[in-house]
């Protein structure tokens, strides 16, 4: 697990990197912001469609193999998009294509790599092992972001992305080398999926993938769980969240900052995600209703952010806001991971990873617009009461499903009610 961590640091710098040094690139391309937004979206769109497909295969194919290889045409792909940029030969349609692809393989890296971690310590270890993973995925954004000013300055655009085609082989080549930990989800998976694979040999006609896809869209839509938790990171997804753009705003306008000051405050929202996600680590028996708990807490944060007189205030409302949010996030992904039977976890991420893509390409669009219409400060505060109300009235709604207890007439026998019920 340490190995594994270190990799996963050195391979979130690496991404954090490139992506930073992309929009540059694109910008340098185009001069277009609206085209960076698009090469974005251009990377993320393939989880919209190819996510239940990627979950699909991480269940069905030898876990540590499928890390590896995805790992390994991401860093052919990074490698790639260096040697164009280098021979300047690199145009906005190849970066489109190389973005395209690079979210095609994410769709199954993404959750093979998740999931190898869980195998690398107990089953009552898991939660503890996503907050570790959270927090090296901040601490590799930081670093990311910081060594991206550096490389460009000194060495060039080429070499971000040639450092983040060597992060990757970094991780393929550590992978051989994990051993499942005693008592790991993994080894129950096992004997789960080959039951289940023997069942879908006698019984089912139509191709295994399509058996697959269809068993883990049927597991989410049946299990309650996993749809509030589904709705509560929506809602928030949409009206929250979005730090990066609603305080941008906030500060650079109503607040009279500048780049500086954004700058501070972004500081300050990267050490609450650490402190968040040291936090998270130590959650043994993460749920919902502390998700939900956490998002309202996010929520009432929101609004007073909106409300802050003064860049102070607002420096001083961040930290908790996002301590809460990186908390919620690992408690959140605790709970996906470990809810479904191991068999499944595959494809369950695969289904989250669709939904969560509607979200990131939909809820920064629809957030803008609540800036044009209702100005930062009220995108904020109407943002938090919408996410507060809505979590107020599913909480209440969840109350009322109780079942009423039904009164034996006295005239009625134990005997007879016993065999009604019955």
């Amino acid at each position: 697990m340490r190995w594994w961590s270190v990799a996963n640091f050195v391979s979130n710098a690496g991404t954090w990197m490139q992506l930073t040094v992309q929009n540059l690139l694109v910008l340098q391309i185009t001069g277009s912001a609206a085209a960076t937004g698009l090469s974005m979206s251009v990377q993320a769109a393939p989880a919209l469609l190819m996510s239940v497909l990627g979950g699909a295969a991480v269940d069905r194919w030898p876990r540590k193999l499928t890390a590896a290889v995805s790992q390994a045409l991401l860093a052919v792909i990074a490698f790639t998009t260096a040697t164009l940029v280098a021979l300047d030969r690199l145009d906005m349609t190849t970066l489109m294509v190389l973005a395209a692809v690079t979210g095609m393989v994410a769709t199954v890296d993404n959750p093979a790599c998740a999931l190898l971690g869980n195998d690398l310590v107990p089953a009552e270890d898991v939660p503890s092992a996503i907050g570790v993973g959270a927090l090296v995925f901040n601490a590799g954004r930081l670093a990311g972001a910081a060594l991206a000013g550096v490389t460009v300055g000194f060495l060039g655009t080429a070499a971000a992305y040639f450092a983040n085609g060597f992060s990757f082989l970094f991780v393929t080549a550590v992978i051989p080398f994990l051993r499942p930990a005693a008592g790991a989800v993994r080894q129950a998976a096992v004997r789960q999926a080959a039951v289940g694979q023997a069942a879908v040999g006698r019984a089912a006609r139509r191709p295994a993938s399509a058996t697959s896809v269809r068993e883990g869209l049927a597991f989410f839509a049946r299990r309650p769980r996993l749809l509030a938790l589904a709705a509560v990171t929506g809602i928030s997804a949409v009206f929250g969240r979005n730090y990066g753009l609603t305080l941008a705003v906030l500060v650079t306008g109503p607040l009279a900052g500048g780049a500086g000051a954004f700058g501070t405050v972004s500081t300050v929202l990267a050490a609450g995600g650490i402190v968040g996600a040291v936090l998270g680590a130590r959650l043994r028996r993460p749920s919902v209703r502390l998700v939900g708990a956490l998002a309202a807490t996010g929520a009432l944060l929101q609004i007073a952010a909106g409300l802050s007189p003064s860049l102070a205030m607002l420096v001083v409302l961040v930290l908790p806001m996002a301590v809460v949010e990186s908390v919620s996030d690992t408690a959140g992904t605790a709970v996906l991971q470990t809810d479904p039977p191991a068999h499944l976890r595959g494809r369950v991420l695969g289904v989250w990873g669709s939904i969560g893509t509607v979200w990131s390409l939909g809820g920064p669009p629809a957030l803008g617009l609540l800036m044009e219409l209702a100005g930062p400060r009220g995108a904020l505060i109407t943002g938090g009461a919408v996410i507060a109300l809505s979590l107020a009235s599913g909480h209440l709604l969840h109350r009322r499903r109780v079942t009423t207890p039904v009164a034996l007439t006295k005239d009625a026998a134990p005997q007879e009610a016993l065999q009604t019920a019955a």
